[in-house]
């Protein structure tokens, strides 16, 4: 959908796919689409780590008040997503579309700036950097391996750049750890402090050790915290990463069984809209490989809502990945998301500004007369009248809009009714049946005590 030179959509192989209608389309993926090579431990990590990272992904025991856990705003029964245009954090209550902003002192002070992202097949080895600005990325020159905002306080030891991303919402204060004040993991966050016993990863891991279920978990998947080692923070990231990548995972839709051969497995619906998507509608420059992703960065008009990351005039603005590289050229640019399982996914864009697909789609064929035309009308956001205010500012302001419009990459694209019918015919055939049901991953009970069910 770009209006860039045409990035390369095949990698180093690629197969074309016939399509039962119109011409041979070449598609830009490995023959026979993602296989257990594509992922961390070729797709079978440790069943005891596993095992552990399913507990802490829904223990509320890693936030500050012990009131929030990874499952909040991740959800296996959301899309791994919570279904909000912005999460709810920390002092939220309830779960999904329900959460509310809770009440009195412990109430969220704002809404978290960025939509919650989908982690369907995040444990791809194909991820060098995650986030939505790409701010935590593989980097060899580090004594950590990583590049992250934690600079030389991220530790060694961990095993890929999905685990070096778990070390960072437990340290947000609106996301996990809390306000100052409020608990010693949350001064600790304030003040920047991450390393050492008495930062954000090593008061955590305390925690972690005083529980004795945790202690045994953590022995079973680790032989040196079986010979006496204390839990590390290092421990607990590695683990969350092992279950993301095995809960998660996402590679038996029916476009996967087109991939591997079976030309029945798409309708001509969905046919005729996989040809738009790497022919007419040139959704594929971008959204290429396996994942359906280029992993880049890109400026597309996104409609900005939202308290915003301190950008712009008034500070409602997000400047993306310009924040991670300083460059100005990046401004307005996030990270290519990867379309496995878009359908269950919504809302859409980095701050959940359309919700729905067809929606998203639209705005892409034509960013800046979307932005123009925008409605707010379609954000998903619980209600409060201080945090209302601010959702709107920087799309009111006319300057702003202008900047968003003139940084946009994509040309207009024209597509009929019908064809945008087809486009997003073949978008939900992206989806794995297997993620429709995920109710295996929730435990019913974690080794803290605390409820998971809320």
């Amino acid at each position: 959908m770009r209006a860039l030179a045409l990035l390369p959509v095949l990698g180093a192989l690629s197969a074309p796919i016939a399509a039962a209608e119109g011409p041979v389309v070449a598609v830009g993926l490995p023959a026979g689409g993602l296989t257990d090579r594509d992922f961390l431990d070729d797709g079978r990590p440790d069943p005891a780590k596993v095992e552990l990272g399913r507990y802490l992904f829904y223990d509320k025991i890693l936030s500050g008040n012990r009131n929030i856990s990874c499952a909040t705003c991740h959800h296996a029964l959301a899309g791994t997503g919570d279904g909000l245009s912005l999460p709810v954090g920390e002092g939220g209550r309830g779960l999904g579309v329900t959460r509310d902003t809770g009440r009195g002192a412990s109430a969220i002070p704002a809404r978290v700036p960025r939509n919650a992202p989908p982690l369907f097949n995040i444990g791809a080895r194909a991820y060098r950097a995650l986030f939505l600005d790409g701010r935590v990325e593989i980097d060899p020159s580090s004594p950590s391996g990583y590049r992250t905002p934690a600079g030389d306080q991220l530790p060694e030891g961990l095993e890929s750049v999905l685990a070096a991303q778990a070390m960072f919402p437990v340290a947000s204060s609106t996301e996990m750890a809390g306000q100052p004040g409020e608990n010693e993991i949350a001064d600790a966050a304030a003040a920047g402090r991450l390393a050492g016993p008495d930062g954000v990863w090593g008061l955590l891991a305390a925690r972690l050790e005083a529980i004795p279920a945790y202690r045994r978990l953590f022995a079973e998947a680790y032989p040196d915290v079986r010979r006496g080692a204390p839990i590390r923070f290092v421990d607990a990231a590695n683990a969350i990463a092992a279950f993301e990548t095995v809960a998660f995972r996402a590679d038996g839709s029916r476009f996967d069984r087109y991939l591997r051969g079976d030309r029945t497995a798409l309708t001509p619906a969905e046919r005729r809209g996989l040809q738009l998507f790497f022919g007419k509608a040139e959704c594929g420059r971008c959204h290429s490989g396996p994942l359906l992703t280029d992993h880049r960065y890109h400026a597309v008009a996104m409609p900005q809502v939202g308290p915003g990351k301190g950008d712009g005039p008034g500070g409602y603005g997000d400047y993306g990945r310009e924040r991670v590289t300083g460059d100005p050229r990046d401004r307005f640019r996030f990270r290519t998301p990867s379309l496995r399982n878009v359908a269950l996914t919504a809302p859409y864009g980095h701050d959940g500004a359309y919700d729905t697909l067809e929606a998203v789609v639209r705005h892409m064929l034509d960013p800046v007369t979307a932005l123009e035309e925008y409605d707010p009308g379609q954000l998903v956001l619980p209600s409060r009248p201080d945090l209302d205010e601010l959702d709107l500012r920087a799309l009111e302001d006319e300057r702003q809009r202008q900047e968003l419009a003139s940084a946009c990459e994509l040309a207009p694209r024209h597509l009929s009714d019908e064809e945008i019918a087809d486009l997003v015919a073949f978008l939900r055939a992206l989806t794995d049946p297997r993620s429709l049901d995920l109710r295996w991953t929730v435990p019913e009970r974690v080794p803290s005590g605390l409820p998971v069910r809320d």
